[in-house]
């Protein structure tokens, strides 16, 4: 008997967890087709504010900002990300502590902290050399900073999980560099930088403090003008486009979902 309470508390919090958890996402979504500009009593089911979104050149500039930068970025800090995770590992028997310490700076720093040290940075270069205005430049150059560490990481952990000796087999085999790069590493790599370039589009498709402090007038993200939005109160056009957002994520996650079982079916 105690048993089976503890297995019954224990689905109650389970069920309390996932409520807490997607129940403010499911009221989003429900007052995004509020037929009433309220965001207090849900009047009728309309379309109106899809429609609205459709015709709004502000919104529809700041996501095509955000999906732009996130896609830049996440590629430059993956190329990067990839290049250090791998020297870390070939030079791990060194003392690379500096090193270590250097990588995770950029993750445990607050973001504010990080920001306002990117603005100052982007601001004195732009008085001395009249580079680097403030824009998507100094945005992608921003984001990449800070998703580089992530990127490392995961392909750090990637080459520690591999057996040693494969790579002294890859070479036993006469394979040349780009043989080994071609046929063993990328293949072996592959979950590390799908993972990588997935956390890293999501870190800046999501982020706010930093974007805010090197973005210019003409760069907006979405974050940025969603803030500045609900200063004014939240609308059902945020609710809208925070739906299609969360419905893109459903359905990447779901196509991710059928492919796996399918490649692990074959």
């Amino acid at each position: 008997m105690k048993r089976g309470g503890f297995h019954k508390g224990l689905r109650g919090f389970w069920w309390l967890t996932l409520g807490f958890l997607y129940l403010p996402l499911i009221v989003v979504m429900l007052f995004s087709f509020n037929a009433s500009n309220s965001a207090a009593s849900f009047t009728g089911v309309s379309l109106r504010w899809y429609r609205r979104l459709l015709g709004n050149d502000a919104i529809l500039s700041a996501l095509g900002n955000s999906l732009l930068l996130a896609m830049v970025s996440s590629l430059l800090a993956l190329m990067i990300g990839t290049l250090i995770g791998y020297g870390m590992y070939r030079h791990r028997h060194r003392k690379l502590g500096w090193l270590i310490v250097l990588i995770y700076l950029p993750i445990v720093l607050p973001d504010i902290v990080f920001g306002i040290s990117e603005m100052t940075f982007f601001v004195k270069i732009n008085e001395l050399t009249g580079l680097l205005s403030p824009g998507l430049a100094t945005m992608t150059i921003a984001h990449v900073t800070f998703q580089v560490p992530f990127v490392a990481l995961i392909v750090y952990s990637r080459f520690v999980g591999l057996d040693p000796t494969l790579f002294e087999a890859a070479k036993d085999l006469y394979a040349t560099p780009r043989q080994r790069v071609q046929f063993f590493m990328l293949p072996t790599l592959k979950p590390a930088l799908i993972s990588g370039f997935l956390l890293s589009f999501t870190l800046s498709l999501d982020d706010f403090v930093i974007s805010f402090f090197t973005a210019g007038p003409e760069s907006a993200t979405l974050p940025i003008y969603i803030w500045s939005a609900i200063r004014k109160g939240v609308t059902p056009e945020i609710n809208a486009i925070a739906t299609l957002m969360m419905a893109a994520v459903a359905l990447a996650a779901l196509t991710s979902l059928v492919l796996s079982r399918r490649r692990a079916a074959s």
